[in-house]
């Protein structure tokens, strides 16, 4: 059996992972693979699911909490899982560099 934190953190970055997809309005195929990584995160959550946990509240808290380059570094995480194209993988690299470039 899994840790607790360790399954919470998991779930976290399974969330972000999602969110980092949603960002990417430059592809166009997203919602296919947004549909994905919502079927991951249940299968998940059925296999290693904790008591007490509220799943619904993790997201709208990982979606406000997170930063786009946080969310978008758990979508690299997360694509592989999925077996997204390698195109998307490349845009959310490219986007996590925009990002960081902009801030500088």
């Amino acid at each position: 059996m899994k840790n607790i934190e360790t399954l919470k953190d998991t779930y976290r970055y399974l969330i972000g992972g999602y969110y980092g997809v949603r960002e990417m309005d430059e592809y166009n195929l997203k919602e296919y693979v947004l549909k994905d990584i919502l079927d991951y995160i249940d299968s998940y959550f059925q296999q290693y699911p904790i008591p007490d946990f509220d799943y619904k509240k993790e997201f709208s808290k990982v979606e406000e909490e997170l930063s786009l380059v946080t969310k978008l570094q758990d979508a690299l995480l997360v694509l592989p899982k999925v077996n997204a194209p390698m195109e998307l993988i490349f845009l959310v690299k490219q986007k996590i560099k925009k990002c960081k470039d902009d801030k500088q």
